[in-house]
């Protein structure tokens, strides 16, 4: 049986048909090719799936795509300035500060910092362990990661004060 539904992903409204009932990991990478989320564990255990959906994160590898229906689902692809192409703080911040080694968790990681810096500015350290706790590194680049979100949050009150 073929599906029809309209999604809204990075700010833009797409109609897609397909078959079955497909996770919105599945929906994003085969569909509209954004692959900047990885497929992980497929149990929501690692983080590497992870976008945004209405601002908060959420693992795509178990996330049913009729279940986003209605919703803004923000990509990695989407974090980026759509006019200039600039990358947005957390993504510069990620680069400056080497905070991937493989980059297998980036986009977990990336997904996730920018949902905690916009809710929380000016997270401690100790904020910012607990907002990755569940994105899991397998290269052990956290205090890279960590130097990564405090920098971003810089760069973002920097870019508040402009």
């Amino acid at each position: 049986m073929t599906n029809t539904l309209e999604l809204t992903v990075n700010g833009t409204a797409r109609l897609l048909s397909y078959v079955g009932d497909r996770t919105l990991l599945d929906i994003l990478r085969n569909e509209l090719s954004l692959k900047g989320a990885k497929y992980g564990c497929g149990k929501a255990q690692c983080g590497a799936c992870t976008v945004l959906v209405d601002g908060l994160p959420a693992r795509a590898c178990v996330l049913r795509a009729r279940r986003t229906v209605g919703r803004q689902i923000t990509t990695l692809e989407g974090l980026a300035n759509p006019s200039s192409g600039d990358l947005s703080p957390v993504q510069r911040a990620f680069l400056e500060c080497e905070g991937a080694q493989c980059g297998y968790c980036l986009n977990g990681m990336v997904m996730t910092a920018t949902a905690l810096l916009e809710t929380n500015p000016s997270p401690t350290r100790d904020e910012i362990r607990n907002a990755l706790r569940h994105n899991l590194c397998r290269c052990g680049t956290h205090l890279e990661i960590i130097a990564s979100v405090e920098r971003a949050a810089e760069l973002m009150r920097e870019h508040r004060h402009d």
